[in-house]
């Protein structure tokens, strides 16, 4: 089965702009793997004007982008969607439920969601948002694919009824993030957009290190901060850092923090693409505590946990050169050997297989 070509169509949240969210460079780097593998991607995205006015990539090298401006405007690509071997419906789309309900009613292959939020869409289930996703479609989707793994899976196919949950974390374009010979510039960096749930982390595990130790340098790269953040002289900012230049921010920084939403870190097993990202750069990562990252990497060998500014600290300041450089290396080695975007790209591909055979032998069963 691994010959077989498959025509795949994604309407995703965005993969022309990277400013403020983290699924264009997981998009990008699955579907990049996915096409190697020789498939044929099609990604329609809905033309909004933050993203239009943001764009870092209009014409990709590994499928056919195509913009939308409204639901009507899909009509123009229901041929598509009805004849593709797997149509996948991404979080966050706008009015994704009118867009999955389109999917289900039109497309003849497998029809798959892939969550990049999944705590955070199961919570806006929950309290009855249903935003871009409701508990009818879940049903509806032939696989659920999360970036969450762990216990999640099982919620979401006895609560909601989902046929199939698979975990597809985000994943690492390898051959991108690799790591560069720079000077450091900063003792610890934090890449993420703004994120209310996360402020209170980032405070404590990197500005009130900041303050404690004026003599180390500190950034954080990202949109969104609001304006009346006190920042500490020595923490620098950036308002965004476009994808290619990644892997030099990371080589610049001696080490990087990985702070994680409350609605991941109490689902676990929400690894965010920056982890993976700063990893495969040899870059230490420095995270918050969450069920499952033990199952990642290594605490204490591939990557260091931390509760308090203190542990903050001590890291930065105990850690021998030798020690620092032995952790980027062990974590970019465990990167390399279990969170490319190949792999997740070849377990996509069996995933989606399966789904395809199901809904066929669902179709030859209700064949008169």
């Amino acid at each position: 089965m691994r010959n077989q070509r498959l025509r795949i169509v994604v309407l995703g949240l965005s993969l022309s702009s990277s400013w403020g969210n983290g699924h264009a460079t997981t998009w990008r780097a699955l579907l990049r793997a996915l096409a190697a593998r020789g498939h044929d991607i099609l990604f329609l995205e809905r033309d909004v004007p933050w993203y239009a006015a943001h764009r870092d990539l209009t014409e990709p090298d590994f499928c056919r982008l195509a913009f939308y401006r409204s639901l009507g405007e899909l009509a123009v690509w229901h041929e598509a969607i009805a004849r593709s071997d797997a149509v996948i419906v991404g979080s966050f789309v706008p009015e994704g439920v009118a867009v999955g309900q389109l999917v289900q009613r039109v497309a003849r292959g497998a029809k798959a969601f892939y969550d990049i939020d999944t705590p955070v869409t199961l919570t806006k289930l929950e309290r009855g948002d249903e935003e871009y996703l409701s508990p009818a479609l879940v049903r509806g989707y032939d696989l659920y694919l999360s970036f969450t793994g762990g216990p999640v899976l099982t919620r979401l196919m006895r609560r909601y009824g989902s046929p199939s949950a698979q975990v597809l974390h985000c994943s690492v374009d390898a051959t991108a993030y690799q790591p560069l010979d720079l000077p450091l510039r900063w003792d610890m960096s934090y890449l993420g957009t703004y994120s209310a749930d996360r402020q209170p982390k980032l405070e404590r595990l990197l500005l009130e290190p900041a303050r404690r130790a004026p003599h180390l340098r500190f950034v954080v790269a990202g949109p969104q901060y609001p304006a009346d953040i006190a920042w500490p002289q020595n923490v620098d900012r950036l308002e965004h850092v476009a994808p290619d230049t990644h892997p030099a921010f990371y080589a610049a920084s001696r080490f990087t923090l990985n702070v994680t939403r409350e609605d991941m870190v109490r689902s676990g097993y929400s690894p965010s693409v920056r982890l993976f990202e700063a990893a495969a750069c040899a870059t230490p990562v420095i995270s918050d505590r969450w069920d499952g990252i033990d199952a990642l990497f290594r605490p204490g060998e591939e990557i260091l946990l931390v509760d308090t500014a203190e542990e903050v600290l001590a890291a930065l300041s105990d850690l021998t050169e030798p020690r620092r450089r032995a952790l980027g290396a062990a974590a970019r080695r465990r990167v390399l050997a279990e969170h490319t975007a190949e792999h997740r790209a070849a377990e996509l591909e069996v995933h989606l297989l399966g789904a395809i055979a199901r809904a066929r032998r669902a179709e030859e069963t209700l064949a008169p």
